[in-house]
């Protein structure tokens, strides 16, 4: 499976080896991890302190950088909950139909990284 590795904003920047271990894992179980290079923070700390509207531009390029992936992983829970629970308010709040069908498209191939495993990979 072709399997695209959100890193997350302070993974990147804190716990690089994070990243490094969650391609070692994926490629151990037999998978192909690609990672996006245009990916960057999905928004949460603008939106959790009341600035959704400068989320809006986050949540776009995600799924911009992420839409055309197979699955995409996180070994954040919080930016996947970001990514699932959020993004469709935003497109809400930004008045986007297309965004809002964009996001739904993407939104059952997110995962987190022990979700992924589990449910999905059966591990």
């Amino acid at each position: 499976m072709r399997i695209a590795l959100f890193v997350t904003c302070f993974n990147d920047t804190l716990f690089p080896a994070t990243g490094r271990a969650v391609v070692a894992l994926l490629e151990r179980l037999g998978h192909t991890v690609e990672f996006p290079q245009d990916q960057t923070c999905c928004g949460q700390m603008h939106a959790n302190t009341g600035y959704g509207g400068e989320a809006i531009g986050l949540a776009r390029r995600f799924v911009r950088v992420f839409g055309g992936c197979d699955v995409v992983v996180s070994p954040s829970p919080s930016c996947v909950a970001m990514v699932r629970d959020q993004y469709p308010r935003l497109a809400e709040l930004a008045g986007d139909p297309g965004l809002a069908r964009d996001v739904a498209a993407l939104l059952p191939r997110v995962f987190e990284l022990s979700e992924l495993l589990v449910d999905v990979l059966g591990v």
